[in-house]
């Protein structure tokens, strides 16, 4: 072989060993989340007593069975929630549309449980598709949940008749055993959820 013909195939196996390593690269970054927050172990809930938006009883184990997507907020809120929950519906739709079977269901925990009856919630989570889930019930209750997954929400009186609730505005991962697996931190948009979920209900 030529000098010229060996620098050649060098040079060939050099780009074709670099290909190999950049495309195994790319693949192993491409199975990792990218904008979720996955916690070192799954969290166990507490034990917490509120309704359903059919009015039914729901306790912790109401998360089990699924993957669930919950957010704290409120029907009365002005953007910020609306605006999470559709992008949420926005991501299902999309990983239905890649052939998704399992999606996770959109919950929203109201942190205003003196407007938000069952009834309430129900038409409210209409606007987001079906097989949703809505909860509400007593503020101590619903503490109880928030204090452990590390969720913030204060009532604001701004005049008699009306008012807002602060909030975080994260979504928080639960598995189907029922334990807080990963967050998902604001802004969010819907290509974040649709790369991130499947990795994450893989785990």
């Amino acid at each position: 072989m030529s000098l010229k013909n060996l620098l050649i195939a060098i040079i060939l196996g050099v780009a074709l060993a670099t290909g190999i390593f950049l495309s195994v690269r790319m693949a192993g970054e491409a199975s990792v989340p990218e904008t979720a927050t996955v916690l070192p172990s799954p969290v166990t809930l507490p034990a917490f007593s509120l309704v359903d938006h059919t009015g039914a009883a729901a306790d912790e184990s109401v998360f089990n069975g699924q993957w669930n997507l919950v957010f704290f907020g409120f029907t009365h809120c002005p953007d910020v929630c609306p605006l999470t929950l559709q992008t949420l519906a926005a991501a299902n739709r999309q990983l239905a549309d890649m052939g998704y079977d399992e999606l996770p269901r959109i919950v929203l925990v109201s942190v205003d449980p003196e407007r938000d009856t069952p009834g309430q919630l129900a038409t409210y989570l209409k606007n987001f598709g079906d097989h949703n889930l809505g909860l509400t019930g007593d503020v101590a209750e619903i503490r109880k949940l928030t204090e452990a997954l590390g969720i913030y929400f204060d009532k604001v009186d701004t005049d008699a008749d009306y008012y807002v609730v602060d909030h975080s505005a994260v979504v928080i991962v639960i598995g189907p055993d029922g334990r807080y697996r990963a967050l998902f931190s604001s802004p969010h948009k819907p290509e974040q959820f649709v790369h991130d979920l499947p990795l994450l209900m893989k785990l």
